[in-house]
């Protein structure tokens, strides 16, 4: 319950007004793969996107933002083997980095030239919004998994622990 209720509260995030790019996406997507059980973790982020995407409005790389966020989701699940920080960090940047060149690729795909200088230019024009998908990412991920941690490591041995920390 408690990741469900942080993955909501995330996802209104990308629905307030935001630096470009500086949105909790890729963080929750890992989170979800992480916490939840697998039969969630890659429904819940896609279904939160597929609604906020109703009311920001949907583009031409949606397939390509949507395939990113499952398979990150995907790398949640694998990280949750490999529990430490260090795995938590590592997944965070390589899906901040998987994200910008799946997405991007769609970008080219639909609004450039199918060249070799047409998929460099695309990748070029991105590398700003990238900043802020990088630290947004790293941030939110602190954020989600240290909160989720934290309050975790606080109700383990009391009577809100099943309630709380079930997916």
């Amino acid at each position: 319950m408690l990741s469900f209720a942080i993955l909501v509260l995330g996802v209104l995030t990308r629905l307030i007004v935001h630096i470009p790019n500086f949105t909790p996406v890729i963080a929750l997507s890992l989170f979800s793969g992480f916490y939840l059980n697998k039969r969630y973790a890659v429904v819940v982020p896609l279904a939160l996107m597929m609604i906020s995407d109703l009311i920001i409005g949907w583009h031409d790389t949606i397939l390509f933002t949507w395939g990113s966020i499952a398979l990150i989701a995907g790398i949640g699940i694998w990280a949750k083997r490999h529990k430490s920080i260090r795995v938590i960090m590592g997944v965070n940047i390589f899906s901040a980095v998987l994200f910008f060149l799946i997405t991007n690729f769609g970008a080219w795909l639909s609004l450039y030239p199918h060249t070799w200088e047409g998929l460099v230019a695309c990748y070029v024009a991105a590398i700003p919004f990238f900043r802020a998908t990088f630290f947004s990412t790293i941030i939110y991920g602190a954020i989600l998994f240290g909160l989720y941690e934290g309050i975790a490591y606080r109700v383990k041995n009391t009577r809100f622990a099943t309630i709380l920390l079930s997916t």
